[in-house]
This record gives C-alpha cells, structure tokens and sequence, in this order.
C-alpha cells in the first residue's frame, strides 16, 4: 500500500472569500468545499496542484504553493 504524498499547500484568506463558489466548481478532485459560506480545505491530500482554484478566484483568496 502507497503513502499519499501531498504535492501542495493550499493557502486561504478567509476574510478575502465572498463565498461565490467558483474555486470549488473547477476544483476537479473536490480538494476544496463550502462551509459557512466560505472555502475551506476539504481534503489537501487529493490537490493536484493544478491551480485552477487559485486563478478562477476573483478576490485572490486561495494561493496554491506546490511542493
């Protein structure tokens, strides 16, 4: 059995999230997810780190940083 390797931090800004949603519906592996209106990490072992979160956000308030 294989270890998951993590191959991203994902960096949120709460205070910058409007709640618009737009990151968690390109987020292709469900990495991301609403809560209380705002993203949350749902599971930052299943980032790809393909960076579509961080730049469909309008208000820049997720930052991937790959590993």
């Amino acid at each position: 059995m294989s270890e998951k390797k993590k191959k991203a931090n994902i960096i949120i800004n709460p205070s910058w999230c409007k709640g618009c949603e737009i990151c968690v519906y390109f987020c292709p592996t469900g990495a991301i997810k609403m809560e209380k209106d705002k993203v949350v990490i749902a599971d930052e072992y299943k980032c790809t780190a393909c960076m579509l979160c961080e730049i469909s956000c309008p208000d820049f308030a997720i930052e991937i940083e790959k590993l």
